[in-house]
């Protein structure tokens, strides 16, 4: 039995994960993963990459390939999702901004430095015709009850995050969400550790192809509406809209085209600061 460590976001883009393991999927092929919830999104997760507390992510796209410029010694095996992720632009309930461009100043929520939500900020903020290194400002507050907290007591007061994981929040009324900017690529990859592909690549593969399949299958299955709406507390409606815009990879090599738009993206906004190519950061 291989061992593997994986990790992801406590959110439903990964519940075909959960179902792989609850349907001993991945024992079947020999792996035992032992998986990890990180409510801290991508930034902590490429940390862990990073300090060998991880083997394998489920990590955002941008968030993975600016780390890897950084000297993250992970390559990406594959794209997870083949759509783009809706990122709401999110405000406290509780302020008089009603829309994006009446908030000032405009300081964001941010779970970590290289994170989602700090990336995908500058991303909004050039689109809003925004210079990002000067217009807006970041409080770091490690996860999405952090950045409730810190949208509450105003001390930041725009955060990006997964607009269906904060739909409970909009419509508790706890949440206003002011605008939604879509990723300009697919939103989920996994990636692993270099060492750990040199030594147990078949492992890594074949886990990848497992959970595609069982991806394939959950979003073939009608029950999976009501599967969503029951573990993550969401409207039946909310599932069914998030569902219908969501799609994973059929295979590994999937939409690997779009990771020079990704490494164009980032070099403009200055994240990227080195010349890197597509081929550094993709698995062989």
């Amino acid at each position: 039995m291989i061992n593997l460590r994986v990790g992801g976001v406590p959110e439903h883009f990964n519940l075909p994960w959960h179902l792989c393991l609850e349907e001993g999927l991945f024992e079947k092929a020999g792996i035992n993963v032992q998986w990890t919830d990180f409510p801290g999104g991508t930034g902590a997760m490429t940390r862990e990459l990073r300090h060998d507390g991880l083997d394998v992510a489920l990590v955002l796209t941008e968030g993975i390939v600016a780390d890897i410029s950084l000297g993250n010694r992970s390559k990406i095996v594959s794209f997870y999702t083949s759509t783009p992720l809706q990122w709401g632009v999110h405000t406290t309930a509780y302020n008089k901004f009603e829309v994006v461009k009446d908030v000032d100043p405009m300081i964001f929520s941010i779970s970590r430095w290289g994170s989602g939500s700090h990336l995908m900020a500058y991303v909004y903020a050039r689109k809003r015709g925004l210079n990002p290194m000067r217009d807006i400002a970041f409080k770091i507050v490690g996860d999405l009850t952090g950045a409730r907290e810190s949208l509450a007591d105003k001390t930041s007061n725009l955060f990006l995050w997964e607009k269906f994981t904060t739909k409970p929040y909009v419509d508790s009324g706890e949440l206003k969400i002011l605008d939604i900017i879509p990723t300009p690529w697919p939103c989920f990859a996994i990636a692993a550790r270099e060492d750990i592909l040199s030594k147990e690549s078949k492992a890594v593969n074949d886990l990848v192809h497992i959970v595609l399949n069982r991806a394939k299958k959950f979003k073939q299955d009608p029950e999976s509406i009501k599967l969503v709406a029951r573990r993550y507390g969401q409207k039946s409606t909310d599932v069914k809209e998030w569902l219908k815009i969501t799609d994973w990879v059929g295979k590994p090599g999937d939409k690997f085209d779009s990771f020079q738009t990704v490494i164009d993206s980032l070099t403009e906004l200055n994240i990227i600061k080195t010349e890197l190519q597509v081929d550094k950061i993709i698995a062989k």
